[in-house]
């Protein structure tokens, strides 16, 4: 995946050690990842997803779009560049049909790697591609998808609409705050992917250098919230965001400074909540 909110993968000069990664992505499936919730229901409800629909998602991490497009009926398909959030999506895919009953994610594939892998002789192109990691919150963290769309969009149908999703504005983010703690831990992240502020046309930049026409857009209320504040931790270090920052400085460091940048949004009852606003666009295939 691209370096965004939805997990980016650390090089792997840094990887962790594979115990660490494997608890990062059960806390990416079980605690941060549900916070997308509502931007992947109002996309589908925008779109009408259902049977017939045939989605390729894009660095679709551990599935949970891709399970909720098939429950709706539709034919998916992902692709990641991680084994291990992909080996989950399968089993989450795989345990969502048995519970069906009903074959309600009808041809549904997790690949490993590119869009290149996700190209299957046997079956009609795609009609909808989804790119659900929302860029906007760090430098250069579309340059990945960029290359990504150009290498998905010959798989799809003519006119199919590709799903483009973004931070809304800092002042609409309260997570924004907690996000420019890595910024502040290290120098590095300022030229490497160190925080930045959302820009207004950011998705639209995405769809022109991916040569896609961009054909509607909307916002979604998406709040982060968590049981306690250690639940807070593990969720946002799972996203990856602060990786750059724990190499220059160490873990303890990170989580306290993360920490302390929650204190603001724990309530009463020991919860945690943010508020959070982001935005999607929808492009059409030439």
């Amino acid at each position: 995946m691209t370096p965004t909110l939805v997990p980016h993968h650390p090089r792997p000069s840094s990887a962790p050690p594979a115990a660490d990664g494997r608890r990062r992505v059960r806390d990416w499936a079980e605690i941060q990842e549900r916070m997308l919730v509502p931007l992947y229901e109002a996309v589908y409800e925008h779109l009408e997803v259902g049977p017939g629909a045939r989605v390729l998602g894009l660095g679709c991490g551990t599935g949970l779009a891709l399970l909720m497009a098939a429950g709706r009926g539709a034919g998916v398909t992902g692709v990641d560049t991680d084994r291990a959030r992909t080996a989950l999506a399968r089993e989450r895919l795989a345990c969502g049909r048995e519970h069906s009953g009903s074959g309600a994610s009808p041809g549904a594939r997790v690949v490993e790697g590119g869009p290149a892998e996700a190209v299957d002789p046997r079956s009609p192109r795609f009609n909808m591609i989804t790119a659900f990691q929302p860029i906007g919150c760090t430098a250069g963290d579309s340059d990945g998808l960029v290359p990504a769309l150009e290498a998905a969009v010959p798989l799809a149908e003519r006119g199919s609409p590709v799903v483009l999703a973004g931070w809304g504005p800092p002042e609409r983010c309260a997570t924004a705050a907690v996000l420019r703690v890595a910024s502040r831990l290290t120098e590095r992240l300022r030229s490497d992917g160190g925080w930045r502020p959302t820009l207004r046309d950011d998705l639209e930049e995405v769809a022109s250098r991916a040569g896609i026409r961009p054909d509607g857009s909307g916002r979604v209320s998406c709040p982060f919230g968590y049981a306690d504040p250690d639940s807070a931790v593990r969720g946002l270090l799972s996203t990856g965001l602060f990786d750059a920052a724990v190499r220059a400085t160490d873990p303890a460091q990170v989580e306290k400074e993360v920490r302390e940048a929650l204190h603001p949004h724990v309530r009463a009852d020991g919860t945690v909540w943010m508020p959070n606003v982001f935005r999607y666009l929808i492009a059409r295939t030439p």
